[in-house]
């Protein structure tokens, strides 16, 4: 019997870990085991994830929480050294490019357990980005490499990777969107904010680069609360976005600043929520990797807050437009987004609801 773990950590990894170990259960006679290191502990960021994308409940816990990059990275690769030593699987499975996915990659790798990648061979080439060592570290150790788009094997082959380890397979994340699409449209989160279906924006933000230091995260605010005169912004504000910007507020709710009543601050939403709101937005502002690529599936015009990507076919074929963190610039792309008719884009290859079918059926093909 082959055995197979699959390690989560984070919100995006279980979006794309559901499809995924569904569609192994299907095609594949095989031992099963999901494991959650803890990364995201909360429940606005985890346990409500499992519900609602139908993902078994762990059958072990790391239980890591919080801590700088070091500390967190090292605590989950001691505590799932013993997990693997006991479970001896055939291979492990990581997704995205988070910590988790970083030190699960290292433990593996040194036990000589096979790892396959899915979301591998993203580049944004600025490794100023913790997820950019990720991605990078993370794939230089992989037997299996399941890539969303071309740029990332055309990344993989320059960084020496054999050709034979890249699987084209399309994106875990569209399967999950399209899968649920249906429920998220039914709960219709706009109408219980009192908003109208292409009647307001959809703000992320979470990067160090935009909310830790002050002067940025006050001017991308100060953005926002302009675009808010034209129509309001529901803002579900991430945990470490939070007291950055309470620091903010007072200054920024004075007479010429954010008007509390057209920029909404809630709380961390659940998947089916936030697509909700997604799917009905007019325009989406974020510094999220998956919400660019979610969004040029939907045909919603994104400004992505940042000066790179690791998704450039969400720029080349999508809906996505990188427009950094300045006022200015934020606000002329919030312009011409919402005064010109922009191209709807169209959906990358691939993109269509099989990728987590993909994969299983090579893993079925290629393992003992």
């Amino acid at each position: 019997m082959v055995k197979i773990i699959s390690v989560v950590g984070a919100r995006p990894n279980f979006m794309k870990a559901a499809p995924v170990m569904r569609a192994l259960r299907e095609q594949m006679e095989c031992e099963l085991r999901l494991v959650h290191t803890d990364q995201h502990y909360d429940d606005k960021l985890s346990a409500v994830f499992f519900d609602e994308l139908g993902l078994p409940r762990p059958d072990i816990h790391l239980g890591v929480g919080s801590g700088s990059h070091a500390w967190q990275t090292a605590e989950i690769m001691v505590r799932l050294e013993k997990v693997l030593e006991e479970a001896k699987p055939s291979l492990v499975l990581v997704y995205g490019d988070v910590n988790s996915t970083l030190a699960t990659s290292v433990v593996a790798a040194k036990m000589n357990i096979p790892v396959a990648h899915v979301e591998a061979g993203l580049r944004s080439f600025d490794r100023t980005m913790p997820e950019e060592l990720n991605r990078i570290v993370t794939d230089h150790l992989c037997e299996y490499l399941f890539t969303t788009e071309p740029s990332a094997r055309k990344n993989l082959l320059k960084e020496g990777i054999p050709e034979e380890k890249i699987f084209f397979v399309g994106n875990v994340m569209v399967d999950t969107l399209l899968e649920h699409r249906a429920r998220a449209q039914k709960i219709n989160s706009s109408q219980k904010l009192g908003l109208s279906p292409r009647g307001y924006a959809l703000l992320t933000l979470h990067r160090p680069s935009n909310v830790d230091v002050r002067e940025t995260l006050e001017g991308i605010m100060e953005a926002v609360s302009e675009i808010a005169k034209e129509l309001p912004v529901v803002f579900p504000c991430h945990p470490r976005t939070r007291p950055h910007l309470n620091s903010l507020l007072a200054k920024l709710n004075g007479p010429n600043g954010m008007n509390e009543n057209r920029v909404i601050i809630t709380d961390p939403l659940g998947y089916l929520e936030f697509l909700s709101l997604m799917i009905d937005a007019r325009l989406v502002l974020t510094d999220s990797g998956g919400i660019q690529e979610e969004t040029t599936v939907l045909g919603i015009p994104c400004l992505t807050l940042r000066d790179n990507t690791e998704r450039p076919v969400t720029i080349e074929l999508g809906t996505n437009v990188l427009v950094g963190n300045s006022r200015e610039r934020i606000l002329a792309a919030a312009k011409k987004a919402l005064t010109s008719r922009l191209s709807e884009g169209r959906v990358p290859d691939l993109w269509d609801g099989k990728a987590a079918e993909r994969i299983a059926r090579t893993l079925a093909n290629h393992l003992p």
